[in-house]
């Protein structure tokens, strides 16, 4: 169908721009479609996991670092990544996040 429409655009027997606005059009609601839409879901899951962190969570940064919430600041969370060692990041940094391990005691 867009091949028709170019075709048709460029023989002259189209209507000029009219036979090329609609596949131009087309396409952008394709790429809204398949990037722009699953990018935002995607953003608004992370935002949502960063609201629901606190104290105890095991998480995981962008740069690989791993860790447990020692902290939470208004922008920032302090993680544990050893004994006496804490180091402070941006919430944005924070990848993943899951609760913390128990052990079983039986």
């Amino acid at each position: 169908m867009i091949t028709q429409f170019l075709l048709l655009a460029v023989d002259g027997s189209g209507s000029g721009f009219g036979a090329l606005l609609v596949p131009m059009v087309l396409t952008m609601v394709i790429m809204y479609f398949i990037l722009i839409k699953p990018q935002r879901r995607q953003q608004k899951e992370h935002e949502q996991m960063l609201k629901k962190v606190k104290a105890g969570d095991m998480v995981v940064t962008t740069g690989g670092i791993h860790g447990t919430i020692a902290a939470v600041n208004d922008h920032t969370f302090m993680v544990k990544i050893a004994d006496k060692l804490q180091i402070e990041v941006n919430q944005s940094n924070v990848a993943k996040c899951s609760a913390p391990e128990v052990a079983d005691t039986q």
